[in-house]
């Protein structure tokens, strides 16, 4: 495997029970990372512009992808993280994950933050561009859709703040 290419037993195409077409075949996982200012207080967080090629290309997400058969959802988000931002997995701290379950098919968000002064990068084909966005910016980027509908949920998470949505049903995310 050359190191702009990462290929796995979980990449492919499935269904999930409500009908949508998911990449990951044993579903998928990424990573938000979070940075905090001086005073304690999250500033920004590591995005990945997706390349063009690739599915809903162009927009902004956070570093992610297919589980590999059996992997755990915190390990496949650091993996990627890894794969396609040059983030180190020694120099965060995992905080929590948010779910969102479609039947058949789940993607984990495992929120984490910054141990080191880190600089992510682009390191793969997958991405055009890696970079700390300020949390006030990201509603700016031209955003992946299922990640610009999550972010204020994920948000509220980072910032440690109540979420209203979670009393919504069961089609709010939860946090493990």
């Amino acid at each position: 495997m050359d190191r702009l290419h990462h290929r796995h037993a979980g990449d492919g195409w499935v269904e999930c029970a409500q009908g949508h077409r998911h990449w990951g075949r044993f579903g998928a996982a990424g990573l938000l990372l979070a940075r905090r200012d001086g005073s304690g207080d999250v500033d920004a967080v590591v995005l990945q512009h997706r390349a063009l090629w690739s599915d809903q290309g162009g927009t902004w997400a956070f570093p992610g992808g297919a589980l590999s058969p059996g992997e755990p959802a915190e390990q496949g988000a650091l993996r990627e993280a890894a794969e396609e931002a040059g983030v180190p997995p020694g120099a965060v701290r995992v905080l929590g994950a948010s779910v969102v379950d479609h039947g058949g098919w789940t993607y984990t968000t495992v929120l984490a933050e910054a141990l080191t002064d880190l600089e992510p990068a682009a390191t793969d084909a997958e991405s055009v561009e890696v970079a700390w966005v300020d949390l006030d910016d990201v509603e700016r980027r031209s955003l992946l859709p299922a990640f610009g509908e999550a972010w204020p949920h994920l948000r509220r998470l980072l910032e440690g703040r109540p979420d209203p949505s979670d009393a919504s049903g069961p089609a709010a995310p939860t946090v493990t």
